[in-house]
């Protein structure tokens, strides 16, 4: 089967046969992803994004529910986890990938606050309270799995000074949440993905805010991740093939973490004729 962003998936119909899961920022770049493997593996998808639109127009291509949500507004959250539980059904998966970047790597005296906040908002406390909502429910039923998106800049020094914070914390607050609710049935677990090709990066490369050739020759494949890269990943992770994996932090940077200090010597080596 091909989604409709034309990856071709396989098990389809079987591996998430029967359940339900919600995917936040699931309109577009990793959340769409996720969401069209999920559905083609067999789950009932929840499209909830800021943009009703485009998630509409990802609900009806994979023949799912949508449900408009901005994560930056934590009471939402909350009312949203009731709603779709009361219409749609007990949720066993939650995928957290709204999300927002920074764009320009700019210094802390030209940061604005507001910006900051903003990434705050959306990226960690949105995180944290679609976690509390849906997780709370799962713990009492005693089964599900969480799975947040936080990246490679948690995990290394960058210019990022809003993005990069808040992206480790999502990888602390899992964490936390795995043992907090480990003993109730539920797994939190987190990628960590390096550049991906997403549109969101995209325009920031279009802006001039960032140099593909660079990140890509950051890496030790060479390559920048694609969405569908990340949603194999977070695909596992919530399967039952990973029962005994819960609070680990998965980068999945095409080798992005062991490469960027290959710089200092010049740089990775070439491919091999």
């Amino acid at each position: 089967m091909t989604t409709p962003t034309g990856r071709s998936v396989s098990g389809v119909g079987s591996r998430f046969k029967g359940r339900i899961a919600v995917v936040t920022g699931g309109a577009s770049g990793i959340g769409r992803s996720c969401a069209e493997l999920l559905a083609a593996q067999g789950a009932l998808v929840v499209v909830a994004d800021i943009d009703p639109a485009s998630a509409t127009a990802v609900a009806a291509a994979i023949a799912g529910r949508v449900y408009a949500i901005d994560v930056g507004c934590a009471p939402e959250l909350e009312s949203l986890a009731a709603l779709i539980e009361r219409d749609v059904g007990p949720v066993d998966m939650l995928v957290n990938a709204a999300g927002i970047i920074q764009g320009a790597a700019l210094a802390p005296e030209e940061l604005p606050l507001d910006a900051y906040d903003r990434v705050f908002g959306v990226n960690l406390r949105g995180t944290y309270a679609a976690c509390a909502a849906f997780g709370q429910r799962m713990a009492k039923r005693r089964r599900g799995a969480i799975l947040n998106i936080a990246s490679i800049a948690g995990m290394r020094s960058t210019p990022l000074h809003a993005y990069g914070p808040m992206k480790a914390a999502v990888i602390q607050l899992t964490e936390n949440l795995a043992t907090e609710w480990g003993r109730s049935g539920v797994r939190v677990n987190c990628l960590s993905p390096g550049p991906v090709l997403t549109p969101a990066l995209q325009d920031a490369i279009d802006k001039g805010q960032r140099d593909r050739a660079r990140m890509e020759e950051s890496s030790a494949s060479g390559r920048l991740v694609m969405p569908y890269e990340v949603a194999s990943a977070a695909a596992f992770l919530l399967s039952d093939e990973a029962s005994a994996i819960t609070g680990v932090n998965l980068p999945v940077d095409h080798g992005w973490l062991v490469a960027s200090s290959w710089t200092s010597f010049g740089g990775v080596r070439p491919g091999r004729d």
